[in-house]
């Protein structure tokens, strides 16, 4: 355990944030999504797990460390609901919830169709995926920056 740091982040978790560059994508993601298959494809190459959680709860530790990009409009990423693009479910909601929380003021969640959410998870750094059995508990974050502290 260290001070100040969710338990929830593993040492393989913290090791890809703290890896990844400004403007690097992960996914966060439910138990249905081929979280192995595309994990393969990023450019970390192995499955990261956060088990026996929520997509919220995942995303919640995640987002204590992990800026989100302020120079794009999709720095948060839902999959949206097949047929039915502007349903946004309850394990969405409450993901919404927490990077509102973690962002201090409400923040754009943009959803992306399923095949091309895919296409843009296989190019991510790395795949987190969570305990989350929901349909469509599935997120990309882009990292921002930490300015520098003032003198």
């Amino acid at each position: 355990m260290l001070k100040g740091l969710d338990p929830l982040l593993n040492a393989d978790v913290l090791y890809a944030l703290k890896a990844m560059g400004h403007g690097d994508r992960l996914v966060i993601c439910d138990t249905n999504f081929p979280a192995d298959a595309i994990a393969r494809q990023t450019v970390f190459g192995e499955l990261l797990r956060i088990d026996n959680v929520s997509a919220a709860r995942a995303v919640q530790a995640v987002l204590s460390v992990l800026p989100l990009d302020t120079f794009v409009d999709d720095a948060a990423v839902r999959m949206e609901v097949v047929g039915q693009p502007a349903e946004v479910t309850e394990v969405q909601q409450e993901v919404q919830a927490a990077i509102d929380r973690a962002e201090g003021r409400p923040w754009p969640l943009v959803g992306v169709e399923r095949y091309a959410f895919y296409e843009m998870a296989k190019s991510a750094y790395c795949v987190i995926a969570t305990g989350e059995r929901r349909f469509y508990g599935c997120f990309i974050f882009s990292k921002g920056v930490i300015p520098p502290e003032e003198a």
